[in-house]
C-alpha cells in the first residue's frame, strides 16, 4: 500500500500545505536574506499550514557540530524557542516515509533529502527549498521562489 504518485509542480505556483527544508527553516527564523522574497511571503501567509521534519532538526544539529551554523544560546533551546515563534506541525518519519525515501530518484544520496523528499511525498506538501537537487527531481511537488 504505497502512497499515491505526485505529479512533480515546480516553481511558484504550487501552495500549501508546506514543508521546510532545513536551510529555509533556518534562513526564514534568522532573517536572513539569502531567503528569497516569495517564499518568506508563502511562508507568512500559510500560518497553519507548515510543517516542519525532525530530519531537519537533526540536520541542522548536524550543521552545528560541524561549526557552519551558531544557534545561541545552545541547540536544544535554539530549537524550542524557534518551534514557539513559528508554530510548524511536526512531520511523522513514519515507515511509509521510510519506504518511499528509498523508492524516490534523486539526483544524489543525501539521506537527509532523501527523508524530506519522501515527507512531502507521502503526505502531499510542497517542499520550500532553493536546493536545485531537489527543485529537479521528479515526484516531489516543490517551490522555490
Amino acid at each position: 500500500m504505497g502512497s499515491p504518485p505526485v505529479s512533480p509542480q515546480q516553481g511558484r505556483s504550487a501552495g500549501p500545505p508546506f514543508l521546510l527544508d532545513t536551510h529555509i527553516w533556518f534562513w526564514y527564523l534568522t532573517g536572513s536574506p539569502r531567503l528569497p522574497d516569495g517564499l518568506r511571503n508563502a511562508i507568512d501567509a500559510a500560518s497553519g499550514s507548515l510543517w516542519l521534519s525532525p530530519i531537519s532538526v537533526w540536520e541542522l544539529g548536524v550543521l552545528e557540530e560541524r561549526g557552519r551554523v551558531r544557534l545561541k544560546p545552545d541547540f536544544r533551546t535554539w530549537v524550542q524557542q524557534a518551534f514557539l515563534r513559528v508554530p510548524l506541525e511536526e512531520a511523522p518519519v513514519n515507515r511509509e516515509v521510510a519506504l518511499a525515501s528509498r523508492e524516490i530518484e534523486l539526483a544524489h544520496r543525501d539521506p537527509a533529502d532523501r527523508f524530506l523528499a519522501a515527507t512531502a511525498r507521502v503526505f502531499g506538501l510542497t517542499l520550500l527549498t532553493v536546493d536545485e537537487r531537489l527543485t529537479r527531481s521528479r515526484g516531489v511537488r516543490t517551490r522555490s521562489g
